[in-house]
């Protein structure tokens, strides 16, 4: 009789710390990366009645607490609109090290920059993983430290301009087009395109400056639209160096290219006279073309230049010519290029920094996605401008991608990958040690096995979000109340046991 008041003092035990897993996980309900508990029951030793072939007979003593184990299901997630607030979709945990350097595993993603630049969590535990922008550490886990980064300058060597030139322009008017530019130190300087409208149909003129220096105005380099108002052709009549910039540098328009033809120099003129007697029209001045050949039939004038057969030039003539007219051609050579743009040399500055040799600035004939020239009967306004240059930059906002990549902004707009979070996975994740908020590897839980995010069956990290806790208040109700009454009819096992006895003892009266 007296076993059953030990055996229900178990069942009260027991029931008792159910109780108190119960309410760690309902305290804990709002904790970032908390798991709940959950109590798993064990029956303890047997107490043998009887045995032999009839069959055993066995009373059991009571109920332990077998196990406490923290449920790994996930948590629901919550926005913050920080950056480094992480949260892990799927397995893994974040890792951690103190200033002594032991080492913490966690799902709890509340992340921040601390004043050394180390990524930390609320407790200064320093996030591990990789520093990319440092050489050497692309590979080495360590803490990821975001502090003195930088934005180094780069030297402008293309620039695009995107623009429409009034066709309507007359001779003499100018337009000019500013950008700015950067030299090799990101110092800044402006160059300018100064277009000017000649004589001829849709023909301009251009020069470059650079910090307000003249490059030289060489008429006999331009740019030719077609009716249609489209880029048609670049000239040159040669190639000249300009006069000195700021520094001692110079601006050398030495090549200009398009995907088509180029006219370069005059070879020489065909001046073809008419002879009244034979009415035909005769080569008098070959123009270096020795083996030049000239049809005549009816009105239509056929010129073979080569004279390999095929005429090269065919145009009717109509009208009344008298003996001794004559038709002179002008005839250039072409280049067909292999680029469209035009090649500036820069010299050193007075800084002593440089632009960089080869810069280009790109023209766009054809109408893909590169800016485009043209040259319409509208208003001569710019369209678009682009420079692959950029001045240093300091960092000014963060990124996580879903691989854990550590994305800095900077001031001059360009962006890099930073650092790289790490996750680890456990071979039996239930063996690790609670320590608070933390999670400690243990010996039954194995050596964690460290991978990126994504990779390696561990789940993606999600930035501006954190992983709140995954206790299920409703079931934990549900198990309050069966904690609740397994407790009740524990004591009224004992209360029972009592009265039981009472009445045993009441037989001796």
């Amino acid at each position: 009789m007296s076993s059953a008041l030990w055996i229900g003092t178990t069942g009260l035990t027991a029931s008792s710390k159910q109780m108190d897993v119960i309410g760690n996980n309902l305290a804990n309900s709002n904790t970032l990366g908390f798991k709940a508990g959950n109590t798993y029951f064990a029956s303890m030793l047997n107490q043998s009645l009887s045995g032999g072939s009839s069959g055993t007979m066995q009373v059991g003593q009571g109920v332990t607490i077998a196990a406490v184990a923290p449920q790994f299901g996930q948590g629901s997630f919550e926005s913050t609109g920080n950056a480094t607030d992480l949260a892990i979709d799927g397995e893994g945990f974040f890792i951690l090290r103190d200033s002594e350097g032991a080492q913490y595993f966690t799902r709890a993603g509340a992340f921040h920059v601390d004043r050394e630049g180390y990524l930390v969590d609320l407790n200064g535990y320093r996030v591990q993983g990789y520093n990319l922008y440092v050489a050497g550490q692309e590979e080495m886990e360590t803490a990821i430290r975001l502090q003195n980064v930088q934005s180094a300058p780069r030297a402008s060597t293309e620039i695009g301009i995107g623009a429409n030139l009034n066709d309507a322009a007359l001779p003499g008017e100018r337009f000019n087009i500013t950008q700015t530019v950067f030299d090799s130190l990101g110092h800044a300087h402006g160059l300018a395109v100064n277009f000017m409208r000649t004589e001829g149909n849709g023909t301009w003129g251009f020069s470059t400056t650079l910090d307000g220096t003249n490059a030289g105005t060489n008429s006999a380099h331009g740019v030719i639209f077609d009716a249609n108002g489209n880029l048609e052709s670049f000239y040159t009549g040669g190639f000249g160096t300009g006069p000195t910039v700021a520094g001692g540098g110079t601006i050398t328009e030495s090549t200009i290219n398009r995907p088509g033809q180029i006219y370069k120099d005059t070879v020489g003129d065909i001046v073809l006279t008419f002879d009244e007697a034979a009415q035909r029209w005769a080569p008098t001045s070959y123009g270096g073309y020795d083996g030049l050949a000239v049809d005549q039939t009816g009105t239509s004038l056929s010129i073979d230049l080569d004279g390999k057969g095929g005429p090269d030039i065919t145009f009717d003539l109509g009208g009344t010519f008298a003996d001794g007219d004559t038709i002179t051609f002008s005839l250039y050579n072409t280049v067909t290029p292999a680029a469209s743009d035009i090649s500036m040399v820069f010299g050193p500055l007075s800084n002593g920094a440089t632009i960089g040799n080869g810069n280009q600035l790109n023209w766009n004939v054809v109408g893909d996605d590169a800016p485009i020239i043209t040259g319409y009967a509208s208003s001569s306004v710019v369209k678009s401008l682009h420079n692959n240059g950029y001045s240093s930059g300091v960092l000014k906002s963060l990124s996580v991608d879903k691989e854990g990549i550590v994305n800095g902004f900077f001031t001059n707009g360009q962006s890099a990958a930073l650092g790289q979070i790490l996750l680890a996975s456990f071979p039996d994740v239930l063996g690790l040690q609670k320590s608070g908020n933390y999670f400690i590897e243990t010996v039954r839980s194995g050596e964690a096995l460290r991978n990126r995010p994504g990779s390696g069956g561990l789940g993606e990290t999600m930035s501006n979000s954190l992983e709140i806790s995954n206790t299920d208040v409703a079931k934990e109700f549900i198990n309050m109340i069966s904690a609740q009454r397994a407790y009740q009819a524990n004591a009224k096992v004992i209360t029972t046991a009592d009265t039981l006895l009472s009445v045993l003892m009441d037989i001796k009266r």
